[in-house]
Formats: structure tokens, C-alpha cells, sequence
């Protein structure tokens, strides 16, 4: 399982997913151009010493990821999925994929990816934070498949 950020606008987000990161020794994916200058020095800002430990890799652009990543199913957690976090069957090479806090992923994306789930919310909640988030969706993911 593999957890892949597009393009992150907040480095405390991505920082928070680095620490997820090297703490379920799930590899992580930074898919660039990020909102924030995207330095060593701001890892270890907003990711302490854990950006040390994790295991990251840092691709220019979409099309750059798609052509080195790993195989398996691209799963994009979305908030216009039907299917749920709960319902969904997570498979050992799947890599989770997280939108940008600002605007999700774009069309494009979206229809490169093999799978969409969501986080229920109940009334007229819209989303959760998207580090917090992904924690659920691997979480989730590696109690199904480990």
C-alpha cells in the first residue's frame, strides 16, 4: 500500500502525511508543484524528524508519477465518490491518493483513477482535513489487507 499527495497546498498537511507515513512504513508519493516552497529545511518544519525515516518520493508533475509508479489500482479519496471508505475493498498494492486542500484533483486525474471513495458525513459536513483523512483511509486500508 502506498499513500500519494497531488500537489499539497498546506506543508502542515504534508507534513502530518510524511509522519503517517514513516509510522505505517507506507511509502509516500509528493506529486509537485506543491502550494509552499518544497525544501528539506520545510520538511523538517512541518514533518520534524520523520521526514528522515519515511520513505518519499518526490515526482515534477502527474504524468511523471504515471510513468515510474509501482503497479496496482489508483484509489482517489474524493468527496464526489459514491462508494465509501467503509464499503470499499482495499487490495495490498493499492496507492491511496489525496487531492489538494484547495481543489481536489482535476478532471483528468479524477479519470485516471481506478477507484473513488469518500468519507461519509453526516448533516452538512463537507469534508475533513486531508492529512487527517488520509490517516483514516490507510488506517482503514492496511487493516483490510495486512
Amino acid at each position: 500500500m502506498r499513500l500519494c499527495a497531488y500537489q499539497p497546498d498546506i506543508a502542515p498537511n504534508l507534513g502530518a502525511m510524511i509522519r503517517l507515513s514513516a509510522c505505517f512504513a507506507v511509502p509516500l508519493d509528493i506529486i509537485e508543484p506543491c502550494g509552499f516552497p518544497l525544501s528539506l529545511k520545510n520538511l523538517r518544519r512541518t514533518a520534524m524528524d520523520y521526514a528522515d525515516i519515511a520513505d518519499m518520493t518526490r515526482h515534477d508533475s502527474w504524468e511523471t508519477y504515471l510513468a515510474t509508479r509501482k503497479v496496482g489500482r489508483l484509489i482517489l479519496m474524493t468527496t464526489k465518490a459514491t462508494e465509501t471508505l467503509w464499503t470499499f475493498q482495499f487490495q495490498p498494492t493499492d496507492t491511496i491518493v489525496m487531492g489538494r486542500e484547495s481543489a481536489g484533483v482535476p478532471d483528468s486525474v479524477h479519470n485516471q483513477c481506478d477507484a473513488h471513495i469518500k468519507l461519509p458525513m453526516s448533516g452538512t459536513a463537507r469534508s475533513l482535513n486531508v492529512a487527517m483523512c488520509a490517516g483514516m483511509a490507510v488506517s482503514e486500508g492496511l487493516r483490510q489487507v495486512r
